[in-house]
């Protein structure tokens, strides 16, 4: 375990402007002397690239070291890529993986796993056909010979035709119930206990969207707020959609706010947002997705990857939507950057603070191409590319006139470097700082009593690939600028979540839930680690042999039970 501090001063290097690019796969550069050593040596990326060829349907018992909380009984659900193969064929890139969920069953100091693949409707057709049956975001299907050019035609007033339903990025309850997400608007119900899928809703049935976040916000009285695209006769809008405690919570859904994309034909790509007390705020970034490139690859069948345009010479717009009126209160602009996780948001004093993992192009997008994987450790860039940074802007509600600050810092909290001045036109420009000098991601809280609220905290996974251990897990204090980590060799954990303790009294008063994944030749092997929140030190851990290889997962939810 280690902890230092940082000096939260944040600035890109300085990079040329972007002008409308196409968002498309950048080759790796091979090394030109066959005998050089590895670029990365101590990052195996065949951690995500296994296929798991056997499920575990029936639970196995883990082998148990140290400590299970007494208190801690319930289920971590899990999702991921589970296999490249698509029958004879392979997906190309890792967001087209076929959904894998897991199970860690915890009860009275025992825990178990098992795993079982997402039953989706293009699962099921992809093992019917033994082949690829749709285009995916970066995977091409080859096209059914038997479709005529009217019915080409046809989808491309229908944008759900041939629409993969494979939920492969998180799970998030609704009420009582489990559901498996990805940005379409298909979500999957499972079954908690055995990972059997159960049903699939189509949320595009019950509220006016095309697509949503595979993030949305569990409140406090378990509602659920998430954010989607609505595509009117004036263009397309972010709408807010709000699904109430109900017995009929999908009927029951209906948007609570909503403004128009800034870019009417190029809406922004977002894979999460952010809710206060007060406030939403959705944060547009340059990364668009061009519907008049969406139809076009629709109709040539052509990887939906190619309809993504990002424009690096405009600012991230952040938009202050008040909950109350539903209503666009303030907007900030930022310096460009690309981001998938907001960690947390909250008011103080007339301002908002927002955190993020953010990434100076999305470039990593690219690193996810399964040929840019395999071929990494060839590519000196690839460490760049993934190169991101947490970090904090704060944003003034009331700030002074433009006459009366002029070119002054318009932020009045103490204790930030973050700033905010007026544009030339009147609009106010962000600056952020940096919470720690280590890459972070799939950033979790203690989701429970600090969403949206002041917090201190946050864990994550490490996202720098060249790192001496890229298997690296983050506590990052953003109030002392401090952070602490747990590492172990040959070893790479997942998406720390955290568990709040019984009668806890302090914010960090709980155990941290990760999948473990191991490198190497040890593909068959998996465990659940348990650190202490506070000590962030190892108490307890769970280890399984299966038998077929375990790839990492990506996002999961913890569920309480007896």
């Amino acid at each position: 375990m280690e902890e230092l501090k940082s000096t939260r001063v944040f600035s890109w290097s300085p990079l040329p402007p972007k002008k409308n690019l196409d968002f498309t796969r950048k080759k790796p550069e091979a090394r030109k002397n066959p005998t050089e050593k590895p670029h990365y040596p101590n990052c195996d990326v065949q951690i995500w690239l296994r296929s798991c060829e056997k499920e575990i349907v029936e639970p196995l018992l883990g082998k148990i070291t140290g400590t299970i909380p007494h208190w801690l009984n319930g289920s971590l659900i899990r999702n991921g890529p589970g296999t490249l193969k698509a029958g004879k064929d392979e997906f190309q890139h890792l967001f087209d993986s076929s959904a894998l969920l897991h199970r860690f069953g915890i009860s009275h100091g025992k825990v178990t796993y098992q795993c079982r693949f997402l039953q989706s409707e293009i699962y099921k057709k992809i093992w019917t056909a033994n082949r690829l049956v749709v285009t995916e975001f970066g995977t091409k299907a080859i096209p059914d010979p038997c479709q005529t050019i009217f019915q080409k035609v046809a989808t491309m007033f229908n944008l759900k035709s041939d629409m993969s339903d494979n939920a492969m990025i998180s799970v998030y309850p609704f009420g009582d119930e489990i559901y498996a997400f990805n940005e379409i608007p298909f979500i999957h119900k499972i079954d908690s206990k055995t990972l059997e899928t159960l049903e699939r809703v189509d949320l595009s049935e019950h509220i006016s969207i095309v697509n949503h976040t595979s993030h949305p916000h569990v409140m406090e009285d378990s509602s659920v707020y998430n954010l989607g695209m609505s595509l009117y006769a004036s263009g397309p809008y972010h709408s807010i959609i709000h699904f109430p405690k109900s017995d009929k919570m999908f009927e029951d859904a209906k948007i609570v706010a909503s403004i128009p994309a800034r870019w009417p034909l190029h809406p922004s790509y977002m894979h999460t947002f952010g809710i206060t007390d007060n406030y939403f705020i959705i944060v547009e970034q340059p990364l668009s997705i061009s519907i008049p490139s969406l139809v076009a690859l629709k109709f040539q069948n052509e990887p939906l990857a190619g309809a993504f345009q990002w424009y690096g010479d405009q600012y991230t717009q952040i938009n202050i939507i008040s909950r109350k009126t539903g209503s666009l209160v303030s907007k900030f602009q930022a310096e460009t950057f690309f981001y998938l996780h907001i960690i947390n948001q909250y008011e103080e004093s007339d301002h908002i603070i927002i955190d993020i993992c953010a990434y100076r192009d999305p470039s990593m997008l690219d690193c996810m191409y399964i040929e840019t994987m395999r071929n990494m450790q060839n590519n000196p860039d690839y460490a760049k590319m993934f190169r991101g940074r947490p970090i904090r802007f704060v944003l003034p509600l009331k700030p002074e006139p433009l006459h009366e600050a002029g070119d002054s810092n318009l932020v009045t909290l103490p204790d930030t470097k973050a700033t905010a001045t007026y544009l030339a036109n009147g609009e106010i420009l962000v600056k952020a700082e940096k919470l720690c000098n280590l890459g972070c991601e799939t950033p979790r809280i203690n989701y429970e009593k600090h969403l949206g609220k002041n917090y201190n905290f946050f864990y994550a996974i490490s996202s720098d690939v060249d790192a001496i251990n890229p298997g690296t897990l983050i506590k990052v204090d953003v109030k002392r600028n401090s952070w602490k980590t747990w590492q172990e060799e040959g070893c790479f954990p997942g998406e720390p979540i955290f568990v709040v303790s019984p009668n806890s009294k302090s914010e960090d008063e709980g155990i941290i839930l990760s999948v473990m994944v191991y490198g190497n030749d040890d593909t068959n092997h998996v465990g659940l680690l348990i650190l202490d929140a506070h000590t962030f030190k190892e108490i307890g851990r769970a280890e399984f042999k299966t038998p077929s290889a375990v790839p990492k997962c990506l996002h999961g939810w913890f569920v309480p039970g007896k």
